[in-house]
């Protein structure tokens, strides 16, 4: 089983339990931005309690590794918990969504598209994307955050509406992340 299957299971999943949700991280960077290799799918979610006998019986024990104490754990502190496919090695963090400003917009701008030809998702909008990388890179500090927003940038930047980020960067506190981010892509553009 490859990456774009086991989100294929998950949204198919998701979309017949009336879960709303949105793919994020890497699988959306790449989706608007350049590929890279990565083993895990993000994907915010509004589960609640009611929903996990169903989805524990949808991921069937024999083929999946889901906890319904990490389920709950999530649920309660807002966390995430993880849909494992041990003998592909593949991943589904699952990300709760909260009431949030922020989590409020990306739902109502999520898009659907086609991570490949056999199916439709929930997609962040490339702009949500971008603000959640730059959170991410506050947080640890990783270069591949960069990489997936100078990609997406680079790749859709006519399409991408920059106020947006920057209205959020400012919301969030990602101000100078957003101006280094900006800063690097008019060197690299110029080189």
């Amino acid at each position: 089983m490859g990456p774009y299957e086991l989100l294929e299971i998950t949204v198919k999943v998701f979309e017949h339990l009336r879960i709303p949700y949105l793919v994020t991280g890497s699988v959306a960077a790449m989706a608007y931005g350049e590929p890279r290799l990565t083993n895990d799918i993000d994907i915010v979610a509004g589960i609640d309690e009611g929903h996990i006998p169903d989805l524990l019986a949808a991921f069937p024990e024999d083929e999946f590794y889901v906890s319904a104490e990490m389920i709950q754990e999530a649920i309660r502190e807002y966390g995430q918990f993880n849909i494992l496919h041990p003998s592909s090695g593949l991943k589904v963090d699952v990300i709760i969504r909260r009431d949030t400003p922020f989590d409020r917009s990306r739902f109502e701008r999520r898009r659907r598209i086609h991570p490949s030809e056999t199916y439709q998702a929930d997609f962040a909008a490339p702009e949500d994307v971008i603000v959640k990388k730059m959170e991410y890179y506050r947080e640890g500090g990783s270069e591949k955050h960069l990489r997936d927003i100078t990609g997406i940038l680079k790749i859709g930047g006519n399409e991408v509406d920059l106020d947006y980020v920057s209205e959020w960067a400012k919301k969030l506190g990602l101000e100078e992340i957003w101006n280094a981010v900006k800063e690097r892509l008019r060197t690299s553009s110029t080189h």
